[in-house]
């Protein structure tokens, strides 16, 4: 559900090699066409767009639709934010942070990581940091000043994390206490509706598949998804560097192209269910109720920003 910095290579990075491996990777990523994020640096978010004091926005990291309220939530470099009555960006609460892992858990739950906001007293990396209040206020949970999540997920009462500043998994069921899993370079993770030991990785090398609750992946396969989403057992969505979006309805064994995102090099994906869809790409963040067949634009996005 997330975007970031270096697209991952195999399934078991060796710990002390992660940070060069990222570095390696993104001249790679970038020959591929897809859009990377880095943490840090000037994204353009929140700045006004010459006499017309509007706000664009940039640098995605995630997508979402409120449970309990039926908006669309976007997680950028500079805070999370949501269309206003006019379809412009507005920023939710008073968080500018870099929310780098976001995923909502809930009604009024929302689950995010990242880095705080230029000035602000906190240390660089968040760790786990919730609202309940459907982004209005944020909390400190666990890992704090530790872990920055690159991608979170929630599924059966249990969060999972790729600490991207470690390279490896984590499990938590009551988002205090972790466990660590396998170590791994990944640039998003999905999780099985049905059965929780079912994890999916993007990798360099293509996508990876763990049975163990990710203690263990797989090699790579085709084909190669930048990122995955799976909202029902026959609706595992998946989107290529390219924009391209493709279905699974056998947990990644077959794919089936359902359509192409527009936009460009995707940055987010979200599958509510079986149709309905989110994806943030280059110049707009995109919701499809169709299955992908088409797709409307929700907010415009700025390609001017720093990545």
């Amino acid at each position: 559900m997330t975007s970031h910095d270096s697209f991952p290579t195999g399934p078991r990075a060796p710990r002390g090699r992660t940070a060069a491996r990222r570095t390696a990777l993104t001249a790679a990523v970038a020959a591929a066409g897809l859009l990377l994020t880095a943490c840090g640096g000037d994204s353009g978010e929140g700045d006004t767009g010459g006499d017309s004091g509007a706000t664009t926005i940039s640098h995605i990291h995630g997508v979402g639709i409120g449970p309990s309220d039926g908006k669309l939530y976007v997680a950028t470099h500079e805070g999370v934010y949501t269309p206003d009555a006019k379809g412009r960006p507005e920023l939710v609460g008073d968080r500018k942070d870099d929310f780098m892992g976001f995923t909502i858990a809930g009604k009024g739950r929302f689950l995010a990581s990242g880095h705080p906001a230029p000035g602000r007293d906190a240390p660089s990396n968040l760790g786990l940091i919730e609202s309940t209040d459907s982004g209005a206020t944020w909390k400190d949970r666990s890992l704090v000043g530790e872990v920055d999540f690159h991608s979170l997920e929630y599924a059966h009462d249990t969060i999972y994390g790729y600490d991207s500043t470690n390279g490896l998994l984590r499990v938590s069921r009551d988002g205090e206490r972790w466990e660590k899993r396998a170590e791994l370079t990944a640039l998003d993770i999905a999780v099985s509706p049905d059965d929780p030991d079912t994890v999916l990785a993007t990798t360099e090398s293509g996508l990876i598949t763990s049975t163990d609750g990710g203690k263990s992946f797989g090699s790579g396969e085709k084909p190669l998804m930048a990122f995955v989403s799976w909202a029902r057992t026959d609706a595992l969505y998946g989107v290529d560097p390219k924009g391209g979006l493709s279905r699974s309805t056998d947990s990644g064994a077959t794919w089936k192209k359902a359509g192409t995102v527009p936009g460009g090099a995707p940055q987010a994906l979200t599958a509510l269910d079986a149709r309905h869809l989110v994806v943030a790409t280059q110049d707009g963040v995109y919701e499809s109720k169709d299955a992908g067949t088409t797709f409307a634009k929700r907010l415009d996005v700025s390609s001017g920003g720093g990545h």
